[in-house]
């Protein structure tokens, strides 16, 4: 029985590597590090890897501004100024509150009991500011994923938690989504009935029915891995794709439903260029070329779309992508890994390499 389980594990690496080293067939090969034929992302003006921003996934200049002013100083007056002038529909606050949630639940968990002392002063100071709330629910529900397993006691409790603050933060922001795509998530860690999910749903689209960060948000409960299967995922995504407005990104949802939903391990030899994956590549793609070049929610189809771009061998494209993120790697799907620097740096230079091998370089990439 221990070779026949040998064997099996010779195949499914082989499966894994083999479409990789046939990539020789487009002209890519390895070389040294060092050597003359080595492509070199640095070369098209690539931040090198240990520069890379994991915290967010494109530039927003007033946030990183707040959040250094914020940390450095641990007073909280800066993150609610900037909550309060960021529009209450817009994909902008979503982020922003996810940002400074996770800055306060990264800093707890590198320095216990003291990191993250300016959101608990926020919260005593100013219980009643719209911002503060939103931020704090949105932090209970990082912290339950990040120190607590799933379905254990410790993350129900926090999750309920999470769930009063979500209904807390509601009451202090009328017309706010952000309150229930956060309570979203907390539906779905808690396994509540569908029926239940879908009121919460039911409000976001009252409130902003073309809200992308809600989408991705309500995506999650109906994949396979949740509480849905991968027909439901489907089915969500592309009705929401259906109905998206002109110059939405919600065209691109059903490619997030696909990378939910891909094998461990890809068998199938051209699984990339499928009629499944290269549709909703496709419409990705269209989707971003229709988008306002400001759309918050940009930078994040980009990311996933380099993915699909360098699997699918379209280094050309996957380069254009490139180009306009780079520097920032807090995205799906890096943000799935342990180093998520590491693992984008991966594939860029892949694309790097294949864009080259088949006749690219700076100067036809800035053309």
């Amino acid at each position: 029985m221990g070779i026949l389980w040998g064997l099996m594990g010779v195949i499914m690496i082989g499966a894994v590597l083999v479409p990789l080293l046939r990539r020789g067939r487009s002209g890519i090969r390895q070389v040294l590090p060092g050597s003359p034929d080595a492509a070199d992302p640095a070369d098209y003006g690539f931040v090198r890897q240990e520069e890379l921003d994991v915290r967010m996934p494109g530039a927003d200049q007033d946030l990183l501004d707040v959040l250094e002013v914020v940390q450095h100083t641990q007073d909280w007056k800066a993150a609610s100024q900037l909550l309060a002038g960021t529009a209450k529909h817009g994909e902008l606050r979503w982020q922003r509150v996810q940002a400074f949630a996770g800055a306060a639940s990264l800093e707890l968990q590198r320095r216990p009991g003291e990191g993250g002392r300016w959101l608990q002063k926020w919260r005593a100071d100013e219980p009643k500011d719209a911002g503060g709330a939103a931020v704090h629910a949105e932090f209970l529900v990082q912290q339950a994923w990040r120190t607590s397993t799933s379905g254990t006691d410790e993350f129900r409790i926090i999750l309920e938690e999470a769930r009063a603050a979500c209904g807390n933060a509601a009451l202090l922001s009328p017309g706010d989504p952000v309150p229930y795509i956060t309570e979203l998530t907390v539906a779905r860690g808690l396994a509540v009935e569908r029926e239940e999910f879908e009121q919460v749903w039911l409000k976001i689209l009252d409130r902003a029915p073309a809200h992308m960060g809600a989408h991705l948000a309500g995506l999650q409960y109906w994949c396979e891995k949740w509480h849905g299967s991968r027909e439901l995922a489907y089915a969500f995504a592309e009705a929401a794709a259906a109905r998206a407005p002109r110059g939405s990104l919600l065209a691109a949802l059903p490619l997030f439903a696909v990378h939910e939903h891909l094998p461990d391990v890809t068998l199938v030899r051209g699984f990339y260029q499928s009629e499944v994956v290269t549709k909703a590549v496709e419409g990705a793609m269209f989707a971003v070329h229709a988008a306002r070049h400001d759309d918050p929610m940009l930078a994040h189809v980009r990311h996933l779309l380099i993915m699909f771009l360098v699997r699918s061998e379209r280094w050309g494209e996957a380069m254009r992508q490139l180009v306009h993120v780079d520097g920032y790697v807090g995205a799906l799907p890096w943000t799935l890994t342990e180093d998520p620097a590491a693992d984008y740096a991966v594939y860029r230079a892949l694309a790097v390499a294949g864009y080259e091998a088949n006749g690219g370089s700076p100067a036809t990439l800035a053309q």
